[in-house]
């Protein structure tokens, strides 16, 4: 297990690139971190926190970004993907302004909050917008990483954080500019994940490892999808299952659908993650009692995949 979170090892790292790069400011919609602290102690001219607004955070994140800034974002993911929906689309996806977005608390990360606080349709919204990139986080070392990406990009990203703390599963040599990884190699069935869900498909397959059943696992960490070094990866397989803490419609499963059948590439695949007919979740007891609820917690996950390739 890791001993930094997502969000401590992204902001750490903003902090010594702000200390070296004075244009680089963040906006804070009432949110805290270690961090952060730093900042307001050390950099107070470089820090502002706008309170409860994430919508005139944006504004203001525009406006400085048009002077030259290079401006980082930070509220709870919910809050800043689906309240600022059209800052998003007008500031960024169609003026073409590079802020980077980073929301905190991606999926069921906050998960004792209620269906306020999940946010369960973003990379929906956010892949239907052209000109932004987003940026779905496994672990802290790759958190690291693409807080130095983030500062280069001439484009606006989504960096989505999760609140927890994981297993490392990067080293810190590893190269993220592909946007997919294999974690573990099969020449039959890949589970494709996003999210704190790599780390479930790594145990999952793990699980299936031991009855006999060899399931490879691909981490898609950057959406869109880089579609020529995704194909490459998948071509031979049989079969493929997509996995996200994410409603169906137009997530991880969709797209990958999309690049299939835009390629003509004919492989089976199985979209497990949230179904639209349940609804929003009440739920509470922890995150895989919620997944329970939506049938992608483990033991549901891991039957559905036996079925699946049995079949």
């Amino acid at each position: 297990m890791s001993n930094i979170s997502q969000r401590d090892a992204f902001w750490k790292r903003i902090y010594e690139i702000a200390k070296e790069q004075r244009n680089l400011v963040v906006i804070s919609a009432d949110m805290g971190a270690p961090a952060l602290d730093n900042f307001r102690r050390d950099l107070p001219s470089q820090f502002i926190n706008v309170g409860i607004a994430e919508q005139n955070a944006l504004l203001i994140a525009a406006g400085l970004c048009m002077t030259g800034k290079k401006v980082f974002v930070y509220a709870i993911a919910p809050f800043l993907i689906l309240r600022c929906l059209e800052q998003t689309r007008v500031l960024n996806a169609v003026m073409n302004n590079p802020i980077t977005l980073v929301g905190v608390g991606a999926g069921f990360g906050y998960e004792d909050s209620g269906p306020t606080h999940h946010i369960t349709e973003d990379i929906a919204i956010m892949r239907a917008l052209p000109r932004i990139e987003i940026c779905s986080i496994t672990d802290s070392v790759m958190a690291k990483a693409f807080a130095d990406i983030s500062y280069n990009m001439k484009t606006t990203n989504y960096v989505r954080l999760d609140r927890l703390l994981f297993p490392e599963v990067y080293h810190s040599d590893s190269n993220f500019s592909e946007g997919v990884s294999v974690l573990k190699e099969s020449k039959d069935a890949c589970i494709v994940a996003t999210g704190s869900m790599v780390h479930t498909a790594l145990e999952i397959a793990h699980r299936l490892e031991k009855k006999k059943i060899n399931v490879g696992v691909i981490d898609v960490y950057k959406i869109p999808i880089n579609t020529d070094t995704f194909i490459k990866k998948i071509r031979k397989l049989k079969k493929l299952i997509s996995l996200e803490e994410h409603f169906l419609p137009g997530g991880l499963g969709s797209a990958i659908c999309e690049i299939l059948n835009d390629h003509n590439i004919f492989i089976p695949v199985k979209r497990l993650g949230l179904p639209v007919k349940k609804h929003y979740c009440y739920k509470y007891g922890g995150r895989e009692v919620i997944r329970g609820y939506y049938g992608i917690d483990k033991r549901s996950i891991e039957k559905e995949i036996i079925n699946f390739i049995s079949n």
